[in-house]
């Protein structure tokens, strides 16, 4: 188990998570995951651990973010809005910019997976840029 429940400086990783987040553009979604794998794992944590906690701990972050952060682009690995309170404006705001649900109350990966920041953007702020097989890793 790890000792960590939230990341080590908190402030530090949630601004990260934010700032990807403001990257997504209308009609495009990312997972908690994607997110949390451009960011590099924090000093003191073991990438195996990071790889549990960090989808947790960006989700943690989008539940507390600034209003200019588009909070509803970032959905869950199976492709569905996570059940909590505001769950149904968040679909409603991501029908609005084109996203659609299937049956089963998913999104097409495939249509609608934003596939991350260029690679001078990342650099500029000191992160990770996503590859393809980072992404899809992501979504598992």
């Amino acid at each position: 188990m790890s000792p960590f429940a939230s990341p080590p400086d908190p402030i530090i990783f949630n601004n990260q998570v934010w700032e990807f987040a403001r990257q997504i553009p209308a009609g495009k979604v990312a997972t908690y995951g994607q997110i949390a794998r451009m960011i590099p794992p924090p000093e003191g944590v073991e990438v195996k651990s990071y790889l549990s906690l960090g989808p947790r701990w960006a989700g943690s972050a989008m539940a507390k973010c600034p209003e200019d952060v588009p909070w509803q682009r970032v959905i869950n690995s199976q492709g569905k809005i996570s059940l909590r309170p505001g769950a149904e404006e968040q679909r409603q705001l991501l029908e609005s910019e084109g996203i659609e649900f299937d049956d089963r109350e998913r999104v097409d990966f495939t249509k609608v997976q934003w596939s991350g920041p260029d690679e001078a953007w990342c650099k500029a702020h000191g992160l990770v840029q996503p590859s393809v097989q980072s992404c899809q890793q992501a979504l598992f």
